[in-house]
C-alpha cells in the first residue's frame, strides 16, 4: 500500500473533530456524576467554545466536509473516506436526538433512565470514534467503525 500523504492523513483526522464536538453533548449525564471524567476535555474546551459560538458552525462545517472534502475528486480516497465517514457519523448523532425529542422522557422515572444510559453509551461510543479514528487517520491506517464503515462505503 502506498504511503498517504501527511497533507491527506491531516485532512482525514480533522475531519473527526465534528462528530466529536456535536456527541460531546451526551457527555452531561456522565460529567455531571463524574466530574473528574471532564478534566481530559478542558483543553479542547476553548476550540469547543469558539466552535460553538459561530452560528450554524456545524452546519457549515457538515457541508463543508461532505461537499469540500468527500465529494472532491482532487483528493485521494483516503481522506475522502475518512471525510465520509465523519459525516456519516455526524448524521447518526442526530437520530436520538429526534427520538427523544418525540418521545419526550420526561423529568424522571424509566424514560429519564433510558436517556441516562442512551446518552452515555453514545458518549462512550462518539470519544471512541473519535480517537480511534484520530490516531488510525495520523498514522495513514483506515479506521473501521461500526456501521458507520459501510455506509460511507456504500458512498464513495
Amino acid at each position: 500500500m502506498a504511503s498517504i500523504p501527511l497533507l491527506h492523513r491531516l485532512i482525514s483526522a480533522a475531519a473527526y473533530f465534528l462528530p466529536f464536538f456535536n456527541g460531546l453533548q451526551y457527555g452531561r449525564f456522565l460529567f455531571s456524576q463524574y466530574p473528574s471524567l471532564a478534566l481530559p476535555f478542558q483543553p479542547i474546551l476553548p476550540l469547543l467554545s469558539l466552535y460553538r459560538s459561530i452560528p450554524y458552525a456545524s452546519f457549515v462545517t457538515f457541508f463543508a466536509l461532505y461537499l469540500g472534502i468527500a465529494r472532491n475528486e482532487s483528493l485521494n480516497r483516503y481522506a475522502r473516506f475518512n471525510a465520509l465517514q465523519a459525516v456519516v457519523l455526524d448524521v447518526l448523532l442526530v437520530l436520538p436526538m429526534l427520538i427523544q425529542r418525540i418521545f419526550s422522557p420526561g423529568q424522571s422515572g424509566i424514560g429519564l433512565k433510558f436517556t441516562i444510559w442512551m446518552h452515555n453509551g453514545l458518549f462512550v461510543f462518539v470519544v471512541g470514534c473519535f480517537v480511534y479514528g484520530l490516531v488510525s487517520s495520523i498514522l495513514g491506517k483506515t479506521p473501521y467503525l461500526p456501521f458507520v464503515t459501510e455506509a460511507a462505503n456504500r458512498q464513495m
